[in-house]
C-alpha cells in the first residue's frame, strides 16, 4: 500500500503542475494584462506602465514568472488581490467552509437516496422504484446544473417562497444553524439532483448483475429473506463498482457546485471564482484555481486509497491477487 500511494502522489505531481502552467499561460495571454488590473488608471503613460510592469516582475520572460509564482504557492503565499488588497490565502479560507457544506450536503444526500433507490429499482425491474429510477436518471442526465438552479429558484422561492433564493443567511439573522439550513436546502438540492442519476444507474446496473449470480440463487434456496440476500449479500458486492462511480464523479461535483455557488449567491470557492473573473482579479484567478486542482487531486488520491481498502480483491501493493 505505501508503494502505491507514493506511485500516486508522484503521478499527480506533474498533474498539479501542467493545471498550474496551462492558467498561468492562460490569465499571461487574457486582452487585459495583470499590470492593467493591478493599475487600472494609474499606467497612463508609458513610463509608468514600465515602472509597474518591473515592480510586478512582469519584465521578465514567462517562464520565469511562472517559475517564482509557483515558488511562492508552493510555500503557502498565494499574493495579494489587486482589487482589495488582502492576502488571497486568507480570501480562499474564509470561502472553504461554504463550499464543503454545500458540497458534502449534496453529496450525502445523493448517497443516501441514490443507493437505495438503485438497489430497489434492480430488485424490482417493472415496479414504481424503477420507473422512478429512470425518470431522476432521466432528469439528472438531461438538465445541466444551471437549469436545475433557475427552475428551483422560479418554484420554490418565487412561486411557492417556501426558501430563500440567495446567500449564506439572511440579513439579521445572526447566523444561527436554522437560517443556515432554510437558505442549504434548494443548493444542496441542485447538487444532489446533479449527481444522482449516475449514482442510481450504476447502482441498479451493479446490483442487478450480481442478483444473477449462482450464490445469490443458493442463498434463497437455503432459505435466507429476500432483504437479507439483497442487503447483505447482492449490496456488499455491488460496492465496490458504486463506490468507484462515487469516486469517479467527485471532480464533476465539485465543478458543478461552483456553478450552483454563484446563482444562489452561496459564498464559497464558485464565488469568489467567478467574482475575480468579472473583475479581472488575476491573482485571486490563479490561486483558486490552484487550491481547487489541488483539492481535486488530493481528494482523488484519498479516494483511491479507501477504493483500494475497501475491495477485497487488491493486495496491500496495489495489485490484485
Amino acid at each position: 500500500m505505501k508503494h502505491y500511494i507514493v506511485k500516486r502522489i508522484l503521478g499527480a505531481i506533474p498533474v498539479f503542475f501542467g493545471i498550474t502552467l496551462i492558467v498561468f499561460l492562460m490569465m499571461n495571454m487574457a486582452p487585459a494584462t495583470i499590470a492593467d488590473a493591478a493599475g487600472e488608471g494609474e499606467a497612463s503613460s508609458a513610463a509608468m506602465r514600465a515602472a509597474l510592469e518591473a515592480n510586478l516582475g512582469l519584465d521578465q520572460p514567462i517562464l520565469v514568472r511562472y517559475f517564482l509564482w509557483l515558488k511562492e504557492v508552493l510555500t503557502g503565499d498565494l499574493g495579494l488581490s489587486y482589487r482589495t488588497g488582502q492576502p488571497v490565502l486568507r480570501m480562499i479560507g474564509q470561502r472553504v467552509s461554504p463550499s464543503l457544506i454545500l458540497t458534502g450536503t449534496g453529496v450525502v444526500w445523493a448517497i443516501l437516496l441514490g443507493i437505495p433507490l438503485g438497489v430497489l429499482a434492480a430488485w424490482k425491474p417493472r415496479s414504481g422504484w424503477s420507473k422512478l429510477a429512470s425518470g431522476l436518471t432521466l432528469f439528472s442526465f438531461s438538465a445541466p446544473s444551471f437549469f436545475l438552479c433557475l427552475i428551483a429558484i422560479f418554484l420554490f422561492s418565487v412561486k411557492l417562497s417556501w426558501f430563500p433564493a440567495a446567500n449564506m443567511y439572511s440579513a439579521g439573522a445572526g447566523g444561527d444553524l436554522a437560517d443556515l439550513l432554510h437558505h442549504l436546502v434548494l443548493p444542496a438540492a441542485v447538487v444532489c439532483l446533479g449527481s444522482l442519476g449516475n449514482l442510481v444507474r450504476q447502482t441498479s446496473s451493479a446490483v442487478s448483475e450480481v442478483l444473477g449470480e449462482d450464490y445469490i440463487r443458493t442463498a434463497r434456496a437455503k432459505g435466507l429473506g429476500e432483504w437479507a440476500v439483497l442487503w447483505k449479500h447482492a449490496f456488499r458486492t455491488a460496492l465496490i463498482p458504486v463506490l468507484t462511480t462515487i469516486l469517479n464523479h467527485i471532480p464533476h461535483i465539485i465543478g458543478g457546485s461552483m456553478v450552483v455557488e454563484r446563482i444562489f449567491g452561496w459564498p464559497g470557492m464558485g464565488s469568489l471564482l467567478f467574482s475575480a473573473v468579472n473583475g479581472r482579479d488575476y491573482t485571486v484567478i490563479m490561486g483558486t484555481t490552484a487550491v481547487v486542482a489541488l483539492t481535486v487531486l488530493v481528494t482523488s488520491i484519498l479516494m483511491d486509497i479507501v477504493y483500494r481498502l475497501a475491495d477485497p480483491g487488491m493486495g496491500w501493493g496495489g495489485d490484485r491477487r
